[in-house]
């Protein structure tokens, strides 16, 4: 029997970007769709060559135009990070018919040295587009949902969701393989996939030597998201250098496996500086690393209040990245201790959002947004506070209680 297809919100961008490129680059985790939704799309039109097999991948290497003159356009090649050298021969043949669109689908799941190859090579050729794990709201069939702060031609109606389901799709995650098929045993799959990941992208981006220690390195990253990132604390309980650490996150972020959160400055400049927060681009992943395996032990334990935070980031992230956008997202922190999760600058104003654990919301989990649009004026905008619960509620002027259901 074949799969349940779920449809995603980049379907539109994708298509577009096929009309309107000779090239397209499709990046993201392992296991986010990447090759389905390219053979859902364009299977009966496009030849299909993964680049992952050893001989396949040989082959490229050694003779690149050979290996091009054998598959012609229009053609997906999966796993393009495997033979980067086909980048400035796929050029060449683009080059030659420059006006022609949609001629190579190309997807990865390292960013590390393929952006940068792709920058060199394929420069003004090239859509880049990124697959992440489903959303809610794909998974729920309300993927063209605006957010919340968005114009919005009526009313959204109003989605209830169980308190008990909402933490059971937290650990379920939203890679497609879990949500098709949902009778397979997701832990056992979160594992494999971590070993997967460990032996496959870790190894091939850089040389780690000690895979156990980097698998606790993420494992304690894990257990500290939503807290600003300390990498020399980290370093001193791994017992390794700070560089070491340094390089490993770079390969966590490389392959998407997290998300840097960064605090928000009017100055661009201070924000790269400043220490970050880091969160997973998974919660299934995240549920399985920090070792919670059901739902009550999630929505009661200490972790609870990051998971959700870590669920409500992902949610608006996604929805953003799948239509083709690069997020602006931010956190907002001020020396005395005032601070709001997440900001989003859309380039005309900025949206505070705080995520509250209680279903209950109160006015007094408003002070922080207020304090926000104080010290920003004009600039910001209507905030929310996000909760699990199912209520919409006023919270003060300009900042009202949203249920994450309504994301």
């Amino acid at each position: 029997m074949a799969e349940q297809y779920i449809k995603r919100s980049l379907e539109t961008v994708l298509k577009q970007a096929v009309r309107e490129f000779p090239a397209v680059v499709l990046t993201g985790p392992r296991q986010s769709g990447k090759t389905t939704i390219l053979k859902r799309l364009f299977g009966s039109r496009y030849k299909y060559i993964s680049l992952e097999p050893p001989d396949i991948r040989a082959a490229a290497t050694a003779d690149p135009r050979g290996f091009l003159s054998l598959y012609h356009p229009p053609v997906i090649f999966d796993e393009v990070q495997y033979v980067p050298e086909l980048l400035p021969y796929i050029k060449e043949r683009i080059d030659e018919q420059r006006s022609k669109h949609g001629q190579y689908l190309l997807t990865g799941s390292q960013n590390l040295l393929l952006i940068e190859r792709i920058t060199e090579s394929l420069a003004g050729r090239v859509a880049m587009l990124r697959l992440l794990p489903l959303s809610n709201r794909e998974i729920m069939g309300n993927s063209s949902l605006p957010l919340p702060w968005e114009k919005r031609n009526k009313a959204p109606a109003r989605l209830r969701v169980s308190y008990s389901d909402l933490w059971r799709s937290f650990l379920r995650g939203g890679y497609p393989e879990l949500i098709a098929n949902p009778d397979k045993n997701s832990s056992l799959w979160y594992m494999s996939y971590i070993q997967t990941y460990l032996e496959r992208d870790v190894r091939s981006i850089r040389q780690i030597g000690d895979l156990i220690s980097f698998q606790n390195f993420i494992r304690t990253l894990a257990s500290r998201i939503g807290q600003l990132l300390n990498l020399s604390e980290i370093s001193r309980d791994l017992g390794v250098a700070v560089n070491t650490t340094k390089s490993w996150l770079s390969v966590l972020e490389a392959s998407y496996q997290i998300i840097i959160l960064r605090p928000y400055f009017a100055n661009i400049g201070k924000r790269m500086v400043k220490t970050p927060k880091i969160y997973f681009s998974d919660i299934g992943t995240l549920c399985y690393l920090t070792g919670i395996k059901d739902p009550e032990h999630a929505a009661a334990g200490p972790m609870a209040g990051h998971i959700f935070e870590n669920a409500v980031l992902l949610e608006i992230l996604k929805t953003i990245t799948h239509r083709g956008t690069d997020p602006q997202l931010y956190f907002w922190r001020t020396s005395y201790g005032a601070e709001v999760d997440l900001v989003i600058d859309t380039g005309k104003q900025l949206i505070p959002i705080e995520v509250k654990l209680s279903s209950t919301p109160r006015p007094a989990m408003a002070e922080a947004i207020k304090t926000f649009q104080q010290i920003s004026g004009t600039k910001a905008s209507q905030g929310y506070v996000i909760h699990p619960g199912d209520i919409r509620l006023p919270l003060a002027p300009g900042v009202t209680a949203l249920p994450f259901a309504e994301l």
